[in-house]
């Protein structure tokens, strides 16, 4: 289905019982809502009805040209709109990678539009930037944004040059060579990168240190085996949710953890939303 919220249209993949307690799930980078579709099968037959929303910059009428467009309040706005477009007063929130950055920023703000926080693989804003400043080996690892966030179209020709051999490289991690095209190949359309990159290159320690506190009953979901994300960071990210928090870590996993581990990501969704349906 497609969306029309804030001036911009945005797909959007509705599956599962009709009146089932809604699901707002939200994909991270170079991906697509289509990293659901190994999880979304358990929510439906537990009976939750699923919204996986391609984002700002993802969906190809929500491409605005300006990088500020991109800024995470923006985002985040970006996702009340569209719950209220579908008639949802609160849903239950899952995002993976940036899309975990949006949900964090989703629950500290609109506390009310969330029932239950679900992060895949990126902690609290404010416990990426502690880590980033405290330690040296998570410096390094997020190291591969100075060439994302980089203007001019620099990082766009890096990861499409030669039939997008860095991108496809970067992504293997998802699967075979046809589950790595499904996420590269539309990235390959005129403009639809851009839009991508432009969530780095708006990126701002301000605007992360500006995601407060998350009062609701949150699930925070880290993968030893993450190249992006560190120890560090992980374990961090308590300190920012007073309430009700769990940490599951998974084992021999690494970043793309609906890809690679869609049954256990599955299984610590409806843990989480258990407490709240039950």
């Amino acid at each position: 289905m497609r969306i029309d919220a804030r001036g911009l249209t945005f797909d959007v993949r509705a599956g599962g019982p009709e009146d089932g307690p809604a699901v707002l799930l939200l994909h991270g980078f170079p991906q697509h809502a289509g990293e659901w579709d190994e999880v979304v099968p358990a929510l439906h037959a537990a009976g939750l009805r699923t919204y996986a929303l391609d984002q700002r910059g993802y969906s190809p009428g929500a491409r605005p040209a300006d990088v500020a467009a991109y800024r995470v309040p923006e985002l985040v706005a970006d996702t009340t709109a569209v719950l209220d477009a579908l008639g949802v007063d609160a849903a239950h929130v899952v995002g993976h990678d940036w899309g975990a950055v949006v949900a964090w920023g989703l629950a500290a703000q609109h506390p009310a539009r969330v029932r239950t926080l679900t992060a895949v693989s990126v902690p609290h804003p404010a416990a990426f930037v502690y880590a980033l400043n405290h330690d040296v080996r998570q410096k390094a690892r997020s190291s591969y944004m100075a060439l994302f966030r980089q203007p001019g179209g620099k990082a766009e020709k890096v990861l499409l040059a030669l039939n997008a051999v860095a991108l496809r490289r970067m992504l293997s991690g998802v699967g075979d060579a046809t589950r790595v095209a499904r996420y590269a190949d539309p990235m390959r359309e005129p403009g639809a990168l851009t839009g991508a990159l432009n969530w780095y290159r708006a990126m701002s320690g301000a605007d992360l240190k500006a995601v407060g506190p998350v009062p609701v009953p949150t699930t925070y979901v880290w993968s030893d085996r993450d190249t992006a994300i560190g120890r560090t960071a992980a374990e961090a990210c308590a300190a920012h949710v007073p309430g009700d928090y769990r940490f599951v870590e998974l084992t021999d996993v690494s970043h793309w953890i609906p890809d690679e581990a869609p049954a256990a990501l599955a299984e610590a969704i409806l843990a989480r939303v258990g407490t709240e349906e039950s």
